[in-house]
């Protein structure tokens, strides 16, 4: 049975791109995990758990009646969106994956970033 109700963290525009993200990073992450050579687990488990984060504090930050919690929320995904950019940096780095590769998911973290300094800036009075 499909619901056409939503949450109201569902109608953002920045959690279906954080949504995105996530699904760009599971194409990728198995690309990694398939290099036996590299020493991955580190930054591959860190950026699969960041990447959970952005969701969740979106969702947790937009369910928030009080305007400050809300900006706390979104500032901490915020943070967390900027970590899985250095992870992707991280990733280049060492050599286990191109620029080029990774250039995507960066594109998509910047407009994620973008779009919760707008929120967090809405609800921070």
């Amino acid at each position: 049975m499909t619901s056409t109700q939503q949450f109201s963290h569902e109608k953002l525009e920045v959690y279906q791109l954080a949504l995105s993200f996530v699904g760009w990073l599971a194409d990728l992450l198995p690309e990694l995990k398939a290099n036996k050579e590299a020493r991955i687990g580190e930054v591959v488990d860190q950026i699969d758990r960041a990447s959970t984060s952005i969701v969740l504090n979106l969702a947790e930050g937009n369910g928030r009646r009080a305007t400050k919690q809300r900006a706390r929320f979104f500032d901490d995904a915020r943070g967390t969106a900027t970590e899985c950019a250095g992870c992707l940096d991280l990733m280049v780095a060492k050599s286990l994956v191109s620029a080029e590769r990774v250039e995507e998911g960066k594109t998509i973290l910047v407009r994620v970033v973008s779009m919760l300094t707008k929120l967090v800036d809405r609800y921070d009075k």
